[in-house]
């Protein structure tokens, strides 16, 4: 229509930043993690990831990204346990890696107490740093992060937060961060 999301935008980000998307609610962020994960078309313009077209090659670089939404979809009566070991399975990792690498990260996020508890029974915040787990199970280079403190309170948020950093620091992970 007439509302552009998306409009002379130009950014490069090198392995390893920490890279933010800033500013208002419709400000088009969301938009930008679509269109570079190959979920939107764009109307025009180019984009690269991974030397990548979106466009035609979404699924490769999905395959290379993890992604955590503003508002992430866990499967509530599941386990942490059993979620992650779905998504990892899902990702692709061989079942004789998958369930250590489960227990080192739900380790990582503070949640190993929390192992085989239901995912209903988590705080908001428990369930965030639960859906960060999520998309880092498969260990990609690149992670887009959505307004990953969206609704926890300032305690939550300075946890996730912390997290990130580490994240980068530790892995030398890219990290897109939209907020």
């Amino acid at each position: 229509g007439q509302n552009r999301a998306v409009d002379g935008m130009t950014f490069h980000v090198k392995q390893g930043e920490v890279f933010g998307l800033l500013g208002p609610n419709g400000a088009g962020k969301t938009t930008t993690v679509r269109l570079l994960n190959g979920i939107l078309p764009p109307s025009g313009g180019t984009a690269r990831v991974f030397g990548l077209d979106p466009l035609m090659d979404g699924q490769r670089i999905r395959e290379q990204t993890g992604v955590l939404t503003e508002s992430p979809s866990l499967y509530e009566r599941l386990s942490a346990r059993e979620n992650l070991e779905f998504f990892g399975t899902l990702a692709g990792i061989p079942a004789e890696k998958l369930s250590q690498r489960v227990l080192d990260i739900l380790e990582f996020f503070g949640l190993q107490d929390r192992v085989n508890d239901k995912v209903e029974t988590y705080s908001k915040g428990m369930k965030q740093r639960l859906a960060l787990a999520r998309a880092l199970i498969h260990e990609p280079p690149l992670l887009f992060l959505d307004e990953p403190t969206s609704g926890l309170d300032p305690e939550a948020a300075q946890q996730v937060n912390e997290l990130i950093a580490g994240l980068s620091q530790r892995s030398g992970q890219t990290i897109l961060l939209a907020t």
